[in-house]
């Protein structure tokens, strides 16, 4: 790529979300701690702080997969993410893997309007700096806004992909160049198969936040709770919970039998949010109230329902490296 193609890029993305108007929006954005303020006013799910960003954060969050990445599922999309906002989540995170582009364009729809409610966070799955910057430039497409309060590096398995993002022309380059030209304002890694290797990126990097795979499974293989996640408390990061339910797989007759049960031993580590691709409305709605409801596990809870956990602990971690 020509050096003055680079330059030109963020003048490139204003254009394509909708110009001047468009290019605005980052300029009339309210602090973080406003934000965070606007969502305590309409919600009384709890909140915890966002790692170092200052912002508050509801301890569930959307994430942009089940129906939201499913092609012909507008209507239910766009409701799921309004009711969503309406209930007072104020963090949204989604890639632009999450069906070729789908998630981001019917988040994008809402975001039209409601941009200033909710942290939004996407991802970059390529390794360098031409192919992550072309992801962004699509990602900031579809969700219709010049910029994203995170940037993430999608699904860092193997020490390979490290390799490739902090080479010379990685896509640690990228992200710090658009971080420079405030199309993002924090970067973030994320992933759910090897901890180890997470555990090396954030000792590499100052990332500012990470996504990682974390359920009551977990502890049975290569865990996260024990390797990762006390690393990235210890830095002070943002930390988001996902794979609670491991798309419905920790459910099982003899085991963990509900979502509450589920989201119950993830919110009680010290995590900032947790969370989940939502099916339907209703399902949303259930989620919401969980957490309303949440009083953090006591150790001998924890203990419980890891050990229930353990006859079918692959099953339900399936996204890990064995």
């Amino acid at each position: 790529m020509k050096s003055d193609e680079r330059v030109s890029r963020r003048k490139f993305v204003r254009t394509i979300v909708g110009g001047a108007a468009i290019a605005g929006i980052a300029d009339k954005l309210k602090p973080l701690e406003a934000l965070a303020a606007v969502a305590e006013q309409k919600s009384a799910m709890p909140t915890r702080p966002l790692g170092k960003t200052g912002y508050s954060v509801c301890l569930f969050s959307l994430g942009g997969q089940a129906t939201l990445e499913q092609g012909g599922r507008t209507e239910e999309a766009l409701a799921i993410i309004n009711r969503a906002i309406d209930l007072g989540v104020n963090y949204i995170d989604t890639a632009a893997a999450y069906g070729r582009g789908i998630s981001e364009t019917y988040i994008g729809v809402v975001m039209r309007s409601r941009r200033k409610e909710v942290y939004l966070a996407s991802k970059t799955h390529d390794r360098n700096y031409d192919g992550s910057m072309r992801l962004l430039e699509l990602s900031l497409k579809h969700l219709q806004t010049d910029h994203l309060d995170l940037w993430q590096l999608h699904n860092v398995r193997t020490d390979e992909d490290l390799e490739k993002i902090f080479a010379k022309d990685g896509a640690i380059k990228a992200m710090e160049k658009a971080r420079e030209e405030k199309m993002v304002r924090f970067l973030g890694i994320t992933g759910h198969y090897d901890p180890f290797v997470l555990q090396k990126g954030i000792e590499q990097y100052p990332f500012d936040s990470i996504l990682m795979a974390l359920n009551a499974a977990d502890k049975h293989n290569r865990s996260f709770i024990d390797n990762l996640l006390p690393v990235a408390v210890e830095k002070k990061m943002s930390i988001v919970g996902m794979k609670v339910p491991a798309r419905g797989r920790i459910f099982r007759e003899g085991g963990i039998s509900t979502m509450s049960q589920a989201m119950r031993y993830v919110l009680t580590l010290p995590v900032s949010t947790i969370i989940a691709g939502i099916s339907t409305v209703k399902e949303l709605e259930e989620n919401v109230q969980i957490t309303k409801d949440f009083k953090p596990c006591t150790s001998a809870e924890m203990a419980k329902l890891e050990e229930l956990t353990k006859p079918y602990y692959s099953e339900a971690s399936w996204f890990k490296e064995t």
